[in-house]
């Protein structure tokens, strides 16, 4: 269920700011919420996987953390983002 080279490559790629940027806050929650995608799709057909829900919550908590410090930091793109990857707030 992790993300393979070419899925990450391409999300870093739609959001990063230069060629180097693998760590912005703008990836990472990008990464996160590809993720979290992939994981609400599998707790769908499989409801019992209690480990893969609680790797969820955990997953979803570091997203809200970073939408906040982006939030604070860096207000417009944190708006972009928003809109980028469809979520609400």
């Amino acid at each position: 269920m992790a993300l393979g080279k070419g899925e990450k490559a391409a999300i870093v790629a739609k959001h990063a700011k230069s060629s180097n940027d693998t760590g912005s806050s703008a990836v990472q929650i990008a990464i996160l919420t590809t993720r979290i995608n992939q994981l609400n799709e599998h707790l769908r057909t499989h409801r019992g996987d209690q480990s893969s829900r609680a790797g969820l919550l955990k997953l979803v908590g570091k997203r809200r953390s970073l939408l906040k410090y982006m939030q604070r930091n860096e207000s417009e793109a944190y708006r972009q983002l928003l809109g980028k990857l469809g979520l609400r707030k």
